[in-house]
Protein backbone atom coordinates (compact mmCIF):
# COMPACT_ATOMS: atom_id res chain seq x y z
CA UNK A 1 0.00 0.00 0.00
CA UNK A 2 1.54 3.21 -0.96
CA UNK A 3 1.11 6.40 1.62
CA UNK A 4 1.47 10.17 0.82
CA UNK A 5 1.63 12.21 3.93
CA UNK A 6 0.85 15.90 3.90
CA UNK A 7 1.71 19.11 5.94
CA UNK A 8 -1.97 19.48 6.65
CA UNK A 9 -5.65 18.16 5.96
CA UNK A 10 -6.02 21.10 3.27
CA UNK A 11 -3.22 19.68 1.11
CA UNK A 12 -4.44 16.11 1.69
CA UNK A 13 -7.68 17.37 0.40
CA UNK A 14 -6.23 19.16 -2.43
CA UNK A 15 -4.38 15.32 -3.24
CA UNK A 16 -7.37 13.75 -2.88
CA UNK A 17 -9.39 16.05 -6.06
CA UNK A 18 -6.58 15.86 -8.38
CA UNK A 19 -6.06 12.11 -7.65
CA UNK A 20 -10.01 11.64 -8.72
CA UNK A 21 -9.35 14.12 -11.43
CA UNK A 22 -6.95 12.37 -12.86
CA UNK A 23 -8.37 8.73 -13.11
CA UNK A 24 -11.47 10.03 -14.06
CA UNK A 25 -9.69 11.66 -17.10
CA UNK A 26 -8.08 8.63 -17.97
CA UNK A 27 -11.35 6.55 -17.68
CA UNK A 28 -12.97 8.99 -20.00
CA UNK A 29 -10.50 8.76 -22.25
CA UNK A 30 -9.71 4.53 -22.00
CA UNK A 31 -13.90 3.59 -21.78
CA UNK A 32 -15.68 6.87 -22.67
CA UNK A 33 -17.06 7.17 -18.99
CA UNK A 34 -15.83 6.84 -15.32
CA UNK A 35 -17.55 5.37 -12.41
CA UNK A 36 -16.70 6.22 -8.86
CA UNK A 37 -17.35 5.78 -5.72
CA UNK A 38 -16.95 8.38 -2.52
CA UNK A 39 -17.51 7.98 0.87
CA UNK A 40 -19.91 10.27 3.10
CA UNK A 41 -18.33 11.80 6.42
CA UNK A 42 -16.90 14.96 7.33
CA UNK A 43 -13.76 14.67 6.15
CA UNK A 44 -14.09 14.48 2.27
CA UNK A 45 -16.17 17.94 2.13
CA UNK A 46 -12.95 20.28 1.12
CA UNK A 47 -11.97 17.70 -0.67
CA UNK A 48 -14.90 17.44 -2.97
CA UNK A 49 -15.45 21.42 -3.23
CA UNK A 50 -11.53 21.48 -5.05
CA UNK A 51 -12.72 18.59 -7.11
CA UNK A 52 -16.03 20.45 -8.03
CA UNK A 53 -13.44 23.43 -9.36
CA UNK A 54 -12.16 20.76 -11.87
CA UNK A 55 -12.50 21.39 -15.67
CA UNK A 56 -13.25 17.90 -16.66
CA UNK A 57 -15.87 16.04 -18.92
CA UNK A 58 -18.66 16.02 -15.91
CA UNK A 59 -21.61 14.83 -18.66
CA UNK A 60 -19.52 11.76 -18.55
CA UNK A 61 -18.84 10.94 -14.94
CA UNK A 62 -21.17 9.01 -12.81
CA UNK A 63 -20.41 9.58 -8.98
CA UNK A 64 -22.16 6.51 -6.72
CA UNK A 65 -22.13 7.10 -2.56
CA UNK A 66 -20.00 4.31 -0.92
CA UNK A 67 -22.59 5.19 2.09
CA UNK A 68 -25.43 7.08 3.02
CA UNK A 69 -27.71 7.59 6.14
CA UNK A 70 -31.53 6.64 6.70
CA UNK A 71 -32.18 10.27 6.70
CA UNK A 72 -34.80 12.39 4.90
CA UNK A 73 -33.52 14.26 2.02
CA UNK A 74 -33.24 17.33 3.04
CA UNK A 75 -31.12 16.29 6.52
CA UNK A 76 -27.38 17.98 7.09
CA UNK A 77 -26.58 14.07 8.06
CA UNK A 78 -27.31 13.07 4.38
CA UNK A 79 -24.07 12.37 2.24
CA UNK A 80 -25.97 12.96 -0.96
CA UNK A 81 -26.64 16.43 -0.05
CA UNK A 82 -23.06 17.51 0.47
CA UNK A 83 -22.50 15.70 -3.19
CA UNK A 84 -24.83 17.38 -4.60
CA UNK A 85 -23.85 20.72 -3.02
CA UNK A 86 -19.98 20.75 -4.40
CA UNK A 87 -20.29 18.95 -7.84
CA UNK A 88 -21.92 20.66 -10.97
CA UNK A 89 -25.27 20.28 -11.75
CA UNK A 90 -24.15 18.35 -14.96
CA UNK A 91 -22.28 15.63 -13.17
CA UNK A 92 -24.70 12.20 -12.61
CA UNK A 93 -24.76 11.41 -8.92
CA UNK A 94 -26.11 7.83 -8.28
CA UNK A 95 -27.65 8.29 -4.96
CA UNK A 96 -28.27 5.59 -2.71
CA UNK A 97 -32.48 5.55 -2.17
CA UNK A 98 -32.25 4.98 2.07
CA UNK A 99 -36.02 5.82 1.36
CA UNK A 100 -36.64 2.35 0.35
CA UNK A 101 -35.59 0.04 3.53
CA UNK A 102 -37.25 -3.18 1.70
CA UNK A 103 -35.23 -3.03 -1.66
CA UNK A 104 -33.40 0.07 -1.85
CA UNK A 105 -30.12 -2.48 -1.50
CA UNK A 106 -31.04 -4.32 -4.24
CA UNK A 107 -31.95 -1.61 -6.39
CA UNK A 108 -28.42 0.20 -6.14
CA UNK A 109 -26.43 -3.38 -6.86
CA UNK A 110 -28.80 -3.25 -10.02
CA UNK A 111 -27.30 0.28 -10.96
CA UNK A 112 -24.23 -0.45 -9.95
CA UNK A 113 -24.32 -3.13 -13.01
CA UNK A 114 -26.15 -0.98 -15.28
CA UNK A 115 -23.42 1.32 -15.17
CA UNK A 116 -20.21 0.21 -14.20
CA UNK A 117 -20.73 -3.55 -15.73
CA UNK A 118 -21.28 -7.22 -14.33
CA UNK A 119 -19.92 -7.49 -11.69
CA UNK A 120 -19.21 -3.62 -11.53
CA UNK A 121 -16.19 -2.28 -11.83
CA UNK A 122 -15.21 1.30 -10.20
CA UNK A 123 -12.53 4.02 -11.84
CA UNK A 124 -11.87 4.50 -8.39
CA UNK A 125 -12.99 4.49 -4.89
CA UNK A 126 -12.74 7.23 -2.10
CA UNK A 127 -12.48 5.90 1.65
CA UNK A 128 -12.19 7.23 5.22
CA UNK A 129 -11.48 6.26 8.33
CA UNK A 130 -12.99 5.94 11.63
CA UNK A 131 -10.90 6.11 14.73
CA UNK A 132 -12.36 2.59 15.51
CA UNK A 133 -10.92 1.14 12.15
CA UNK A 134 -14.47 1.38 10.14
CA UNK A 135 -14.25 2.39 6.38
CA UNK A 136 -17.43 3.05 4.14
CA UNK A 137 -20.22 2.27 6.78
CA UNK A 138 -18.54 -1.46 7.36
CA UNK A 139 -18.34 -0.98 11.15
CA UNK A 140 -16.73 -3.26 13.92
CA UNK A 141 -19.05 -6.14 14.69
CA UNK A 142 -21.25 -5.62 11.79
CA UNK A 143 -23.30 -8.90 10.34
CA UNK A 144 -22.19 -6.84 6.49
CA UNK A 145 -18.47 -7.42 7.57
CA UNK A 146 -19.20 -11.01 6.56
CA UNK A 147 -21.16 -10.59 3.22
CA UNK A 148 -19.00 -11.97 0.10
CA UNK A 149 -22.47 -12.52 -2.24
CA UNK A 150 -23.60 -8.81 -2.90
CA UNK A 151 -22.16 -5.59 -3.59
CA UNK A 152 -24.27 -3.19 -1.55
CA UNK A 153 -26.11 -3.78 1.97
CA UNK A 154 -28.26 -2.49 5.17
CA UNK A 155 -26.06 -2.22 8.13
CA UNK A 156 -26.88 -2.38 12.20
CA UNK A 157 -27.62 1.29 13.04
CA UNK A 158 -24.90 2.73 13.95
CA UNK A 159 -24.52 6.62 15.54
CA UNK A 160 -28.03 7.42 15.55
CA UNK A 161 -28.70 5.86 11.80
CA UNK A 162 -29.02 2.60 10.07
CA UNK A 163 -26.94 2.88 7.23
CA UNK A 164 -26.73 1.55 3.30
CA UNK A 165 -23.01 0.48 2.26
CA UNK A 166 -20.80 -0.94 -0.22
CA UNK A 167 -19.57 -4.11 0.60
CA UNK A 168 -16.04 -5.97 0.12
CA UNK A 169 -16.46 -7.66 -2.65
CA UNK A 170 -17.25 -4.05 -5.16
CA UNK A 171 -14.69 -2.35 -2.85
CA UNK A 172 -11.93 -5.18 -4.20
CA UNK A 173 -12.66 -4.79 -7.64
CA UNK A 174 -12.43 -1.32 -7.75
CA UNK A 175 -9.15 -0.20 -10.04
CA UNK A 176 -8.03 2.09 -7.57
CA UNK A 177 -8.74 2.96 -3.75
CA UNK A 178 -7.70 5.78 -2.08
CA UNK A 179 -8.20 6.55 1.73
CA UNK A 180 -8.76 10.17 2.99
CA UNK A 181 -7.02 10.15 6.62
CA UNK A 182 -6.93 13.52 8.87
CA UNK A 183 -6.61 14.16 12.46
CA UNK A 184 -4.65 12.65 15.36
CA UNK A 185 -7.72 10.57 16.34
CA UNK A 186 -7.13 8.41 13.47
CA UNK A 187 -3.48 7.65 14.31
CA UNK A 188 -4.05 4.30 15.23
CA UNK A 189 -6.38 3.18 13.10
CA UNK A 190 -3.96 4.60 9.79
CA UNK A 191 -1.45 2.10 11.86
CA UNK A 192 -3.20 -0.58 11.89
CA UNK A 193 -4.71 -0.02 8.12
CA UNK A 194 -0.96 0.35 7.21
CA UNK A 195 0.15 -3.01 8.72
CA UNK A 196 -2.94 -4.60 7.16
CA UNK A 197 -5.11 -5.75 10.57
CA UNK A 198 -7.89 -7.57 9.73
CA UNK A 199 -9.55 -7.44 13.35
CA UNK A 200 -10.49 -3.35 11.91
CA UNK A 201 -12.89 -3.10 8.92
CA UNK A 202 -10.79 -1.20 6.90
CA UNK A 203 -7.88 -3.85 7.39
CA UNK A 204 -9.92 -6.13 5.10
CA UNK A 205 -10.24 -3.92 1.83
CA UNK A 206 -7.96 -5.76 -0.91
CA UNK A 207 -8.20 -4.13 -3.63
CA UNK A 208 -5.24 -4.80 -6.07
CA UNK A 209 -4.09 -1.01 -5.92
CA UNK A 210 -4.53 1.36 -2.55
CA UNK A 211 -3.33 4.18 -1.43
CA UNK A 212 -3.24 6.23 1.39
CA UNK A 213 -3.40 10.18 1.30
CA UNK A 214 -3.11 11.39 5.07
CA UNK A 215 -1.98 14.82 6.76
CA UNK A 216 0.88 15.04 9.54
CA UNK A 217 -1.31 14.62 12.39
CA UNK A 218 -2.77 11.59 11.61
CA UNK A 219 0.68 9.62 10.16
CA UNK A 220 2.56 10.78 13.90
CA UNK A 221 5.03 12.95 11.91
Amino acid sequence: MEIEVHPSKEDAAAQGAKLIAEHVAAAIVQRGHACIAVSGGHTPWAMLALLGKRNLPWEKLTVFQVDERECSLDSDDRNYKHLRENLPKKCHIEAMPVESPDSGDAAYARRLQVLAGVPPVLDIVHLGLGPDGHTASLVPGDPVLDLTDRDVAWTEPYQGHRRMTLTYPVLDRARFVFWLVDGAAKRDALARLKAGDPDIPAGRVHAARQRVIADAEAAGT
